[in-house]
C-alpha cells in the first residue's frame, strides 16, 4: 500500500492507527446499496485523524486541556 501511495502522489506514506471500525463503515455503504473499495477504511480513518488534529489545535489555542464536541 505504501508503494502505491508513493508512486501515485509522490508523497511519503505515514503509518497511522486505524480509528474506525471497518465493518461498521462497510455496513453503512452497503445499506446505501453500494460497494466499498479496499482503501475506504484507511481514507475514512485519515479524515478522522484530520478532524481530531484540528480539534486538538483549537482546544489548545483556547487554553483548554479538554477537547470538546464543538471543537470539531
Amino acid at each position: 500500500m505504501a508503494k502505491k501511495a508513493a508512486a501515485k502522489g509522490g508523497k511519503k506514506a505515514t503509518t497511522r492507527e486505524i480509528l474506525v471500525v471497518g465493518t461498521k463503515v462497510k455496513d453503512v455503504v452497503k445499506a446505501a446499496g453500494l460497494q466499498s473499495s479496499g482503501e475506504l477504511i484507511e481514507a475514512v480513518s485519515a479524515r478522522v485523524h484530520e478532524l481530531l488534529t484540528g480539534a486538538v489545535q483549537r482546544a489548545s489555542g483556547n487554553g483548554r486541556k479538554t477537547v470538546r464536541a464543538y471543537d470539531l
